[in-house]
């Protein structure tokens, strides 16, 4: 039988990374090896200190039955702890903080909370495509705001037309950015901050890799800019910082009306977070930090060997501050498409097209920091080798 699916459904494009892992599958099965700079799924292992933990709680048997939807206290009151340590931001754990089963989920589930049919959403092009795709579910219309080179990948909020900004209901920004790299400042937040204020909208920070940074380079957080409170929520995780992709566990924290209604609507859908899972995250925000300054200077030396290889290959690539990723240009005569499909057939090389993130994202690709430095030459002696001679 066939079923008819939602328009809901219909209307969403397939999810990005999806299509990337199909591709991936069918290489591999044809015998090819295949290096993949695509999906940013962190190679290095979580902590031990975590897994012993885990292992812990795991056999607790209080932990077996259902957790809160919001969270456990301690575990809110950890994230809060974090915030006042690593950013000096006050956060109250009881009213301003839910748990997430992982951020993607609350990213998603934000825009059902004050979305509409017909409600104009602000998203950042290219994106992160949980933004829009959260915003399409709700029955919301994504207006697009273009992140050029020129303005280091930053929106212009006073480009945004006076009748888009008064519809709007919501903004999603993200720093340090995915999949650009760029990072933002203080004045940008306060921008942004005063923007919202003034059209009474709901700003949501995807804040995902303020952990990942290099050369000495500390990430704000958007809470840490006085008025944001007022008109925002950030979310975080702990998938990148301590390896726990799989794990799911995160948080939103901020406004603390915008973080009971989420909640509500988890409360709703969803039984929470494991709490066995929840020490785990606790483990790793209260415990030693040697692994995360091992995991930055691993990156970093990936980050450098793969710049400093594309440059020598023509690029002109600046080497990004922070997150796991280099945000490049296409050759000239190659669109975002026709260029990875040039370097997975001829180098055997997984990069992510630009256009994949949106339509500004055309003319450039992304490539992940998450294989071993060995696999990193690997792929830069292909492309010299099989496509070199052709790029410019």
């Amino acid at each position: 039988m066939n079923f008819e699916e939602a328009h809901r459904i219909r209307n969403l494009p397939p999810y990005l990374f999806a299509r990337i892992e199909k591709i991936v599958a069918q290489k591999k099965e044809a015998g090819v090896d295949i290096i993949s700079l695509g999906i940013g799924d962190p190679d290095l292992p979580t902590p031990d200190n975590i897994i012993e933990e885990m292992n812990k709680a795991i056999r607790n048997p209080v932990n077996h039955q259902y957790p809160s939807s919001v969270g456990m206290l301690s575990y809110r009151r950890t994230v809060a702890d974090w915030y006042k340590n690593r950013f000096g931001v006050e956060i109250d754990p009881a009213t301003e903080v839910v748990s997430l089963i992982g951020s993607k989920e609350g990213i998603a589930h934000i825009s059902w909370c004050y979305l509409n049919q017909g409600d104009t959403v602000l998203v950042p092009d290219p994106g992160y495509p949980v933004y829009a795709v959260g915003a399409i579910l709700a029955g919301a219309e994504p207006y697009y705001m273009p992140l050029h080179e020129k303005n280091g990948f930053l929106p212009d909020l006073a480009a945004i037309p006076e009748e888009v900004a008064q519809k709007a209901k919501m903004m999603f920004i993200n720093y340090p950015n995915n999949p650009t790299g760029a990072v933002a400042d203080e004045t940008f937040y306060k921008e942004v901050i005063e923007f919202a204020g003034k059209y009474n909208i709901l700003v949501c920070h995807d804040a995902a890799y303020s952990e990942m940074a290099y050369d000495g380079y500390k990430p704000l957080s958007f809470l840490q800019i006085p008025g944001a409170k007022e008109v925002g929520i950030e979310f975080h995780s702990v998938s990148k910082t301590y390896n726990m992709t799989g794990w799911r566990v995160g948080w939103a924290a901020g406004n603390a009306s915008v973080v009971k209604a989420l909640g509500r609507l988890k409360s709703n859908i969803d039984s929470g977070v494991f709490q066995a899972i929840q020490y785990a995250a606790m483990a790793g925000l209260t415990g030693p930090q040697d692994s995360v300054e091992k995991m930055r200077s691993i990156y970093q030396e990936r980050r450098d060997m793969l710049v400093d290889g594309f440059n020598k290959l023509g690029w002109k690539l600046q080497k990004p501050k922070a997150t796991f990723y280099v945000w490049a240009p296409v050759p000239k005569g190659h669109t975002s498409e026709s260029f990875a499909e040039l370097v997975l057939d001829k180098a055997g090389v997984i990069i992510t097209p630009g256009t994949g993130y949106g339509q500004m994202g055309a003319g450039y690709f992304r490539m992940a920091l998450t294989v071993e430095k060995d696999r990193i030459v690997e792929a830069l002696n292909r492309i010299k080798d099989n496509i070199g001679k052709v790029l410019f």
